[in-house]
């Protein structure tokens, strides 16, 4: 499987290893379009099932809910029972679940496969970062296949409302939940072949309980962020908010005491450790939360439609996979904290563009945005390879879903702190217009809009898209504010460790 490496450290990975990586990649895409194939999808699946809102709402938000809130459980699975076995059961869990969510009669049944589908897309992550750490053992190599296994989020994300879009618009609403099947069967037919199998010599049991706390934690922490987004802070989001705090809080001094924890708290006494989580953390906590308000922008102050809104979006995407990319280049010749702090000041750059958006500045939005997806791709791909890197091998599975339940957490918290302040900063400015009547909400001041005479209306519409944008510029800076105080972050963490910065990289 492998051969000498010139460099006579490491062994360098074959033909082999690379045709491997292509097939775990492409369900890790099909696992990111489920998170957004739907979003097109939703009017027709109102007709069909007829869900209540709640159900609506639900049918949309469970699958992304139980993914995060598996994945370290998943993780911690994957080191005991195997990374190959674990893939390999929920390759076949999410084909069982897809098709019951492809013939799905009600609204409930179909909120119940999707969670079913997040439970077991939680142990594709995890188990294919980990697999790469099995699989690559040269610095720079592991560095390329983990650029390549993030892309296929960001290409996976890409796709799926433009695929779910193809679909609705060829085939019935049923399509959309069969495009993984196909690709699940190629990896169960070349996993045994090409993957190798690693486990922890020593895994001790899986403590149940902990994972009972874990998924708890995350589902309400993520359910709160989501409620506050939507409906505003209120008794029910605090409520659920300070649940998951304590949970957490309880989990993790569980984890402490057990002898075979679910998570292995030893690595977050790394400094450097520790800072690459918080970077992931806050990265998705500002990138979620414009991408939030990019999507109304385009729509409701643009007047866009969901279609060609998406359109605009693949750009970004676009640049996020291409600067991917290139991250083992960069860490040639620059340390790796080095290259994170200058593409996070890259972002802060993107995200202080934004600040001068206007009612109709297109052109500002696009240029703003590629300029936060050319840091973001690499300080995706270089933080998910340091977080890997740094476990031990029997560790790996947990370490690896460190990654993504930060992404999804981070970026829950922005879309609902941001998106708060954002929506704040709105009423307040549509306030002080002396209107007629002030809306809430950029969409309210659409629906309000289409009831008022024309002068009262363009007054309306006019306040509420320079408002829109006022807040929007807000949350941009806010953003700006804390890439930057992100790059110090990592630099200083280096710098306390009175280690050069330029011999560390890896």
């Amino acid at each position: 499987m492998t051969t000498p490496a010139t460099n006579g450290h490491h062994a360098l990975a074959t033909r082999r290893e690379w045709i491997g990586l292509a097939t775990i990649v492409l369900p890790l895409m099909v696992l990111a379009m489920d998170l957004t194939i739907l979003h097109l999808a939703v009017p027709t699946l109102a007709t069909a099932l007829k869900p209540s809102p709640v159900q609506l709402l639900w049918m949309v938000d469970i699958y992304g809910f139980f993914l995060a809130g598996s994945l370290i459980t998943m993780g911690s699975l994957g080191d005991r029972i195997g990374r190959r076995k674990l893939l390999m059961a929920g390759a076949i869990a999410f084909t069982i679940a897809t098709i019951l969510a492809a013939f799905a009669t009600s609204a409930n049944m179909l909120i119940a496969a999707r969670a079913i589908l997040g439970i077991a897309g939680a142990t594709l992550a995890p188990s294919t970062l980990s697999l790469i750490r099995n699989m690559f053992h040269d610095d720079r190599q592991r560095t390329t296949a983990v650029a390549v296994w993030g892309t296929s989020f960001a290409a996976g994300g890409m796709l799926g409302p433009l695929v779910g879009g193809l679909l609705l618009e060829h085939f019935q609403w049923h399509a959309i939940f069969l495009v993984p099947v196909p690709v699940m069967l190629v990896l169960l037919i070349a996993a045994p072949r090409l993957l190798p199998e690693y486990r922890n010599p020593a895994p001790g049991s899986l403590d149940v309980f902990s994972a009972v706390l874990s998924l708890s934690a995350v589902l309400s922490l993520i359910y709160s962020c989501k409620h506050i987004a939507q409906e505003g802070m209120n008794e029910l989001s605090l409520i659920f908010f300070l649940l998951g705090l304590l949970l957490g809080i309880f989990f993790v001094r569980r984890q402490h005491r057990l002898e075979h924890p679910l998570i292995d708290l030893q690595l977050f006494r790394s400094p450097v450790f520790s800072a690459t989580v918080l970077i992931l953390v806050m990265n998705a906590f500002s990138m979620f939360a414009v991408s939030f308000f990019n999507a109304q922008y385009f729509q409701l102050a643009l007047g866009m439609s969901p279609a060609i809104a998406g359109l605009w979006t693949l750009p970004g995407g676009i640049m996020v996979i291409i600067s991917s990319m290139f991250s083992p280049v960069y860490v040639r010749h620059l340390a790796r904290p080095v290259v994170i702090a200058i593409c996070l000041m890259i972002c802060a750059l993107g995200f202080a563009v934004l600040t001068f958006a206007s009612p109709g500045g297109l052109p500002v939005i696009i240029a703003g945005m590629l300029l936060i997806c050319i840091g973001a791709g690499p300080v995706g791909t270089l933080c998910s390879d340091g977080i890997v890197s740094a476990a031990p091998p029997e560790r790996v599975g947990t370490a690896a879903a460190l990654p993504s339940t930060s992404a999804e957490f981070g970026g829950a918290l922005g879309i609902a702190l941001l998106g708060s302040v954002g929506t704040a900063i709105f009423r307040l400015d549509v306030a002080g217009k002396a209107l007629s009547t002030t809306p809430s909400t950029m969409s309210d001041a659409i629906t309000l809009a289409q009831q008022l005479p024309p002068d009262a209306a363009a007054a309306v519409m006019s306040a509420s898209r320079h408002a829109f944008v006022h807040g929007y510029a807000v949350v941009a800076a806010i953003s700006a504010v804390l890439m930057v105080m992100a790059a110090i972050i990592m630099l200083t963490v280096v710098y306390r460790k009175k280690t050069s910065v330029l011999s560390i990289v890896h």
